[in-house]
């Protein structure tokens, strides 16, 4: 008899484990996930979508799980748009200048010598342009809605080599440059070379460019300043735009108190990110005086015979973009005006 009590006992206690586990994974597991897809690794870059997870996450008691995937494991840098626009992820960050083609209003915020002082100012314009019917349209073609920038600061250049203290120093030199920036190197006789981020610091090393243009983080993140002798200072020539989207279909299915809960999550999302990237700026200081980093200042004369050879790319902008039927002028002063405020 004392067996068979033991039997019963032992079934009922595992019986109430599966029942526990059945329950505790009920609890806890999300009612929807979204997938992201990212390249790279983590870094400050990617800061505004890890606070917005974790956002989601906790206005929704887990239920609506926003899953990270670094390391191009869902898609190339390159064709995060593309995976948005079939529906392979939810959600994606991509940059303008990777395929200006796909997505041409964007790259207004590229061009060189906007004059956009700060990181909030970046915030500020981008989002505002965002909701400009032409963006919207532009996206729309990808079945992407605009959910977040990434605020960039300016892309300086860290290089390998003598230091280019003048503009005509820069000419012949082999340069990892994207988008307006690019075009900008290319004015004044350097030699714009399109490397993706994770080959830059070999490339520099190597000697198969001599420099390139990244945020501080970019050069922290991919080593390129491990690789690098100089970086200009305060060159300041543009920075590049690379916003977070999202499926629109998937956009549209969500429940209303989870999209509540998303568009919730954007404002803190990025006011975390302009507290962690101000934090890495103690870094960035203290990697170039370690390394013994030559920091080029240019002289307001130098600068502004940079800023010269942007006019005519801001022009040459607007007219190929105005011919293929977009509001380019219109676009390119909205943008101007939301930068002097």
């Amino acid at each position: 008899m004392s067996n068979v009590n033991t039997r019963r006992k032992l079934a009922t206690a595992a019986s109430a484990s599966v029942l526990a586990l059945f329950f505790a994974t009920e609890t806890f597991a999300a009612d929807l996930t979204w997938n992201v897809s990212l390249w790279g690794k983590r870094r400050a870059f990617t800061e505004h979508v890890e606070k917005l997870a974790e956002e989601v996450a906790a206005r929704t008691d887990g239920k609506f799980e926003i899953k990270l995937h670094y390391g191009g494991a869902l898609s190339k840098s390159r064709e995060n748009l593309d995976g948005i626009s079939f529906g392979a992820f939810e959600m994606a960050q991509f940059c303008a200048s990777y395929h200006p083609d796909k997505n041409p209003t964007l790259t207004v915020m590229e061009l060189p010598f906007l004059g956009v002082a700060d990181l909030e100012t970046e915030i500020k314009v981008a989002q505002a342009l965002y909701q400009q019917p032409a963006v919207k349209e532009d996206l729309a073609r990808w079945n992407a809605t605009l959910l977040m920038p990434t605020p960039m600061p300016q892309y300086n250049f860290a290089g390998k080599g003598d230091a280019p203290t003048a503009i005509s120093d820069f000419e012949g030199m082999r340069v990892r440059a994207l988008g307006g920036i690019g075009k900008l190197m290319e004015a004044v006789g350097a030699v714009p070379t399109s490397v993706t981020a994770s080959e830059t610091y070999q490339a520099i090393d190597s000697g198969t460019v001599n420099a390139a243009s990244f945020a501080p983080h970019a050069h922290l993140s991919f080593k390129t300043i491990e690789a690098s002798n100089w970086w200009t200072k305060n060159l300041n020539p543009g920075t590049v735009q690379c916003p977070v989207v999202v499926n629109s279909d998937a956009l549209a299915a969500l429940p209303d108190d989870f999209r509540e809960a998303l568009d919730a999550s954007v404002a803190p999302s990025l006011d975390y990110y302009l507290a962690t990237y101000n934090k890495l700026y103690d870094t960035w200081w203290k990697t170039l005086d370690e390394r013994n980093i030559t920091q080029i200042e240019y002289s307001e004369e130098e600068l502004a015979a940079f800023a010269e050879k942007a006019g005519p790319i801001h022009k040459a902008w607007v007219d190929e973009n105005a011919a293929n039927g977009l509001p380019a002028q219109e676009l390119l002063d909205f943008v101007k005006s939301e930068i002097k405020g």
